[in-house]
Parts: structure tokens; C-alpha cells; sequence
């Protein structure tokens, strides 16, 4: 070998060896108590990950180069920044606490609204329940009186954005367990007698030839206890060119959409019914993630830069959290996934990470989210408040964003004007969500 290449060589080596000992050297900084290396401002780049990697979790950090790119500006944001709820909702918990249980088959009793379990009591290590009551209060973590955006959803293959889009309006609306002070003498419900949790719907108006395709789910109260009394979601899909509503399968849920990488069951990480798994806690944590996004989103800012697999949100603003680790193992012998690991936000009870490994126990899918403050300048003039809710302080969804490991693949959809303002009056959410309007005036 010339001298040339072995100076190559050494010079290759010697940077790996650095690399290794700086790893090490934050890794041992965390340890021993003195915390992470940048702060409130910071701009990490392409060069400077290693101070990332002791808050990440270790499948986000072996697939990183999904993720982190060269260019890319990663703005640290604060540290353990208060994104709790309303008043109206704090004091629903407070009201109710330790009210619900956990019954059988992972179910819950005996709930009325607000935060089923208070989190400070929660043992992540010594209560054999910590998981499912975890799963329980992201379950009925608070998101407004529903959820209200326009979304733009892509399909990337190994970063090519494919003509496979959808662009349209989405709307939960919560029917159930609400906080609002009117809804006192219903025990929450917005209509008496009320047996549905929410509805939710979607109207597709973009690309041409999937316009007008329409969707309503309906999630039943039912599904809060043991599977041999839960009724399944009702759900119907209203397409143009059949011109007819088809009627989706429960077990469809766990199907792709559209050929892509998404399930029903992805958004949010876990859309799915709780007792339908098996939970458990595997530990609490310090970790870095996309939290209040600084971006305003399609479609006013159609350039963002996404990374060069169209997936990341590097580009953007993340933020130290506290998070509990919790696994998913599903019940169901026929289901995709042999289980899901979950990062959820102590505090918001909202998912950062989640990773599903396939019924070989390889990691499958990454999906990761990022969020947006109501009460920060983005969403001024669209998320304000409403009677029982003058402050909504919600944290809403902006991004999902799924990456398939075993074949580079993925998706993301994006949503803009996210808020949960309720609508206006018990008639138009009886027009909304009635099943009829879904082929009215087609």
C-alpha cells in the first residue's frame, strides 16, 4: 500500500475512532447526570448528530439516514416547555380522579371525562396496569372538540414523491366524555343517550379522479370495554365512480390504505381500540423530538425542505421531553404487526415515535409526528375559544409521517388550519355526521 493510501487509511480510522469516543463521551455525560450538550437556540447540523443520540431512540438512530442530511438546520427549542390543557379540563380530572379502573380484558370502568388516571400515579415499573392506563389516557388525551384540517397526503419511494396523492378536508368530532360545562347534565354527551366516542369524516377533493370520495367512521362508547361487549367502529366509504357507499370491513383498519404504508390504525401512532392489545410500560425517559413545529405547512409553505427521502422533519424545531416508553402486543393472531413499540409524551399523552416490527420481529415501520401549539403566533386567528374553552391550549397534529425501513418507501401527510373548535350548534353536527350525506346531492 502507498503511503498515500495508508495516511487515507489511518486518517479514516482516526475519524471513526473520534466519532466512536464522542458518542461515547455524551453517552457518559447523560449518565452521569449533567445533561445534553446544546441548549435553548441551537442550531444542530449534519455534523454535530452526535449530540442528538442519547435522546433518541435506538431504531430512530440506526435509520438515520432516513432522517438527517447534510444542510439540514435542526433548531433546539425549550426544554420541558408546559403544553398541559385547559383549565376545563384540568379540572374534570381533578373532579373525577380516581374514579376510573382498569377492568377486564384491559378495559375501563367507570370513566366520566377528563384524564382518566392521574399520570403522578402512575408506577411505570411497579404496576403491572401502568401500560394500559397509559393507553387509556392517550386514549382520552384532549384534542379540542375534536379535530378540524385540511391534509395533503403523499407517497415517497426512496425519495421520489409518486403521482399517488390525496389532498382534502378531515373532521373528528367528539360526541362523548366532553369537558365543556353544558354538557354537565349529559354526563359529557353532546345528544342524550349518545352510544358513539366520536365520528369522524373526510372529504377528498384532490387529484381529479378520486374527487368526491367520502368517509365517515363512527367509534362506539362500547369500545372502552371488554371485547365480548365492544362494538366495532362503523365505517362507510362513498365513491363516485361506483356511485354507491361501500361499507369498510372493522378489519380493514389494519389493512394499507391505497397501496401505501399507512393503516387506519397508524394515525397518531395508534388509532386503534385499547382493549383489542396488550400493554405494557417498559420505562421513563429523556428524549428529543419534533414537538411545536415553527413551519406553517402546506400549502403555504410548499417548499419545506423534508429531507432528501421527503420524510424528515429535521428542518424544523424539536424539543427535549420526558417519555415513557410503552409496547403494544396485539391479541388478534391475524394481525401485521407482532408489536409495536410506543414514545409517548408524559405530559400530552401524544405520541412522538412509535416502531412496529413485523411478525418476524423485524423492525417494519417508523412513524413519527410533529405538532403545533394553539397558543403560539402559527395559529393565530384560526384555533380560538369557545364556551367552557376560552383557552384551548391544544397541541395539535400537523404531520404524520410513516417510513417503511424494509423498502425505503413511505408516506406523509401533512395538515394545515389544524384546530378542535367545536361547531356551532347540535344541528350541524347532526348534519355532519349523518351517514346520508355522504351521497346527498350526487
Amino acid at each position: 500500500m502507498s503511503n498515500r493510501r495508508m495516511k487515507s487509511a489511518s486518517l479514516g480510522v482516526a475519524m471513526a475512532l473520534l466519532l466512536g469516543a464522542a458518542l461515547a463521551a455524551h453517552a457518559q455525560e447523560d449518565a452521569e447526570g449533567m445533561g445534553p450538550s446544546f441548549k435553548e437556540g441551537d442550531i444542530i447540523t449534519y455534523d454535530g448528530l452526535a449530540a442528538l443520540r442519547p435522546y433518541l431512540p435506538d431504531e430512530f438512530w440506526n435509520n438515520r439516514d432516513f432522517f438527517f442530511y447534510e444542510g439540514m438546520q435542526l433548531e433546539i427549542g425549550p426544554f420541558h416547555r408546559d403544553y398541559s390543557g385547559p383549565d376545563a379540563y384540568k379540572t374534570a380530572t381533578e373532579k373525577f380522579k380516581g374514579q376510573s379502573r382498569i377492568g377486564p380484558d384491559n378495559s375501563l370502568e367507570s370513566y366520566t371525562v377528563g384524564r382518566p388516571f392521574p399520570m403522578e400515579e402512575i408506577d411505570c415499573t411497579g404496576d403491572p396496569q401502568a401500560g394500559v392506563k397509559i393507553m387509556w389516557n392517550f386514549d382520552y388525551t384532549w384534542t379540542g372538540a375534536g379535530g378540524n384540517a385540511s391534509f395533503y397526503y403523499s407517497y415517497w419511494d426512496r425519495g421520489e414523491e409518486l403521482p399517488l396523492y390525496y389532498e382534502g378536508v378531515s373532521k373528528t368530532v367528539v360526541l362523548s366524555h366532553r369537558i365543556e360545562p353544558q354538557y354537565e347534565k349529559t354526563a359529557g354527551d353532546v345528544f342524550r343517550n349518545e352510544k358513539r366516542k366520536n365520528a369522524f369524516g373526510v372529504d377528498v377533493t384532490a387529484p381529479f379522479d378520486a374527487r368526491g370520495i367520502m368517509l365517515m367512521s363512527y367509534r362506539y362508547k362500547s369500545t372502552d370495554k371488554a371485547r365480548s361487549e365492544a362494538k366495532n367502529d362503523d365505517t362507510w366509504v362513498y365513491v363516485p365512480t361506483l356511485r354507491r357507499v361501500r361499507r369498510i370491513s372493522t378489519a380493514q383498519r389494519t389493512d394499507s390504505i391505497s397501496g401505501t404504508d399507512f393503516t387506519f390504525d397508524d394515525l397518531r401512532s395508534f388509532a386503534g381500540i385499547v382493549p383489542q392489545y396488550d400493554w405494557e410500560c417498559l420505562g421513563e425517559l429523556e428524549m428529543i423530538a419534533p414537538s411545536n413545529t415553527k413551519v406553517k405547512g402546506y400549502p403555504y409553505e410548499k417548499e419545506h425542505n423534508f429531507g432528501p427521502y421527503g420524510l424528515s422533519f429535521a428542518d424544523d424545531r424539536w424539543e427535549m421531553r420526558r417519555v415513557l416508553k410503552v409496547r403494544m402486543v396485539p391479541k388478534n393472531a391475524d394481525h401485521p404487526y407482532h408489536h409495536k413499540d410506543l414514545y409517548i409524551d408524559k405530559q400530552t399523552l401524544s405520541a412522538l415515535y412509535s416502531f412496529a416490527y413485523d411478525q418476524k420481529e423485524e423492525l417494519w415501520k417508523i412513524i413519527w409526528h410533529n405538532k403545533r401549539w394553539s397558543e403560539d403566533e402559527l395559529t393565530e386567528g384560526y384555533y380560538p375559544g369557545w364556551e367552557g374553552v376560552p383557552n384551548p391550549r391544544s397541541l395539535a397534529l400537523v404531520s404524520d409521517i410513516i417510513t417503511n425501513v424494509q423498502t425505503g418507501t413511505g408516506n406523509r401527510i401533512e395538515f394545515w388550519d389544524a384546530e378542535g373548535v367545536p361547531f356551532k350548534s347540535k344541528g350541524k353536527i347532526r348534519r355532519y355526521i349523518d351517514v346520508g350525506r355522504l351521497t346527498k346531492g350526487r
